[in-house]
């Protein structure tokens, strides 16, 4: 019944389990059972690797899940509704050459976000001399969380992917007809991290600071303030991803297939309760949490 509620909405997965098993249940039982041991195995934790591992490669990013807030005041909470959306933010975490990362996931604050990723490399084996490679996009709480949280140890490159679209926008202004090979060459040399040549190729085409659309001089602005997250080349020499795919799909796979049904909304604790139930089976605790003696599940 949890495993269906994990996956669908709480009516469907009740219809599952008279399709399946032949068992009628309530909506409200499987929506109960489902945010209740999503509470508890959210409480769970991946056992880090006996020994630290040399280098770990970590991404962060967020995406919007649909809230409603309930106002206790108002008589008629039909009307004391209001509907807002949430940042989810999903991080992930694993040893350089492993292809299973470690999630975590919050509505928390920044700081309760920057905690568990680091809580979540941690537990993919980062230690006190650990290398850690975060890649991503330039949101500076991202990049603020991963200073403070990861310090010398770290070192954080801008996702290519994310760079490329602010060099496709002015493509489109410095040479329309050529826009595609004008963008090319700037990748190939950010891909040899050569940004000043890629600042240079920008700076004498930004536009007038009235100028409302600007996608040159937001491209310049971008590079120019983030040049020590740029080396691309150091990353692939190393072996190292220059792009954070691996979060975007995440938020797929581990947020978005089930916070984000169609015309679903959430109380905040039931969202937390979800994306613990989504986390842990991501993680892998799924057979362990169930295997626990039964008075730890009740």
């Amino acid at each position: 019944m949890v495993d269906f509620g994990a996956d669908h909405s709480f009516g469907r997965a009740a219809r599952n389990m008279n399709e399946h098993y032949g068992v009628e249940v309530s909506v409200g039982r499987v929506r109960r059972q489902s945010l209740e041991h999503g509470a508890k195995l959210s409480a769970l934790k991946v056992l880090p690797p006996k020994k630290c591992v040399s280098t770990v490669v970590t991404e962060m990013d967020g995406c919007m899940i649909p809230i409603v807030n309930v106002s206790v005041q108002s008589p008629d909470q039909r009307k004391g509704k209001e509907l807002v959306w949430r940042e989810a933010r999903l991080c992930l975490a694993r040893e350089k050459e492993s292809v299973t990362p470690v999630y975590g996931a919050t509505l928390g604050s920044v700081g309760v976000a920057g905690e568990l990723w680091r809580q979540t490399a941690e537990a993919a084996g980062a230690g006190p001399k650990t290398k850690v490679h975060g890649v991503g996009d330039g949101a500076e709480w991202i990049t603020t969380q991963f200073r403070e949280q990861f310090g010398e140890q770290g070192s954080y490159l801008l996702d290519f992917w994310h760079v490329s679209d602010y060099l496709a926008g002015a493509a489109a202004v410095i040479q329309p007809k050529k826009a595609i090979q004008w963008r090319q060459r700037q990748q190939g040399r950010l891909l040899e991290s050569k940004s000043e040549k890629v600042l240079r190729a920008l700076s004498s085409h930004v536009e007038p600071k009235g100028q409302a659309e600007a996608p040159v001089r937001t491209a310049h602005k971008y590079l120019n303030e983030r040049t020590a997250q740029l080396d691309y080349a150091g990353a692939r020499a190393a072996g190292l991803p220059i792009g954070s795919g691996e979060v975007e799909s995440g938020h797929g796979y581990v947020i978005q297939d089930r916070l984000k049904l169609s015309g679903c909304w959430w109380k905040e604790p039931n969202a937390e309760a979800m994306l613990g139930l989504r986390v842990g089976r991501a993680n892998n605790l799924w057979d362990s949490y169930w295997k626990r003696p039964l008075s730890r599940l009740n």
